[in-house]
């Protein structure tokens, strides 16, 4: 079947490709912290099912243990290098299969290749710890090839680092009011766009989570970067086609060789 790209909220997506199923950063919390999901229901279980699930970074919005723990005994799971050592949380995830990968490490899945790629964003497990893990994207390549950034910013070599891709997933927000360093807004977001080519794209990491109490703050923030992705990147590369799904939407993109 065609590559088909499902959107479950922040940065966790379903990436069905040749019959494997890739779930990237699984979040399935309605409130984490300081943070409540304001968009969209929580995944349903049919969600959590995976050959494998990929982390990009340590943040817990990332890398968030309950929500891997619910994932099916015997899946696959990728994290960064380090990972179990800076959250010890997840050598208690006795019943799934975890690897840890760096930039240029392969996973072969049922004939489907998962290769991390840098990123560029503070990989730490905050609020403290040593930089122990690397920040990832990952491109999932079976009938077509699916770059999940993760969080990152903008880098020079970043289509080089990446290679040629058919569908790119792109953060454009975040869960507050201000972008830190090491993001993409919608604007950087439509430039990764131009560098990267792909065919098709997505806009996660936005809309879903919001702290408690600061619904009055900057809420375009919150609200806008979907719609202003779409709009910039029919600016800055106007042949990729983009798909602004809503929470649980599917699509299948063309995928033209």
């Amino acid at each position: 079947m065609p590559v088909e790209i499902t959107w479950w909220g922040h940065a966790t997506c379903t990436v069905e490709d040749a019959n494997v199923r890739v779930l990237t950063d699984p979040l399935f919390a309605r409130r984490l912290a300081h943070l409540r999901r304001r968009r969209g229901a929580p995944p349903p279980p049919a969600a959590w099912r995976a050959d494998v699930a990929v982390v990009s970074h340590l943040h817990a919005d990332h890398l968030h243990v309950p929500s891997l723990a619910r994932l099916a005994p015997g899946t696959r799971l990728l994290v960064p290098r380090g990972a179990p050592r800076a959250v010890p949380g997840l050598r208690r995830l006795a019943h799934l299969q975890v690897s840890e990968v760096e930039p240029g490490d392969e996973t072969v899945v049922d004939g489907v290749r998962i290769r991390a790629v840098p990123a560029r964003h503070d990989g730490r497990r905050l609020p403290v710890g040593p930089h122990r893990s690397p920040a990832l994207g990952y491109v999932v390549e079976g009938e077509a090839r699916t770059y999940f950034a993760g969080d990152t910013g903008l880098f020079e070599d970043m289509a080089r680092a990446v290679g040629p891709v058919d569908v790119a997933l792109l953060p454009v927000g975040g869960w507050g009011p201000y972008l830190g360093e090491g993001h993409l807004d919608a604007g950087r977001a439509a430039e990764a766009l131009a560098r990267l080519a792909p065919g098709s794209a997505v806009p996660v990491h936005y809309g879903t989570y919001w702290p408690i109490g600061m619904d009055a703050v900057r809420p375009h923030e919150f609200h806008a970067p979907g719609e202003e992705f779409v709009r910039l990147a029919a600016r800055r590369a106007p042949g990729v086609t983009v798909h602004r799904l809503g929470h649980g939407e599917s699509v299948r993109p063309e995928v033209v060789r």
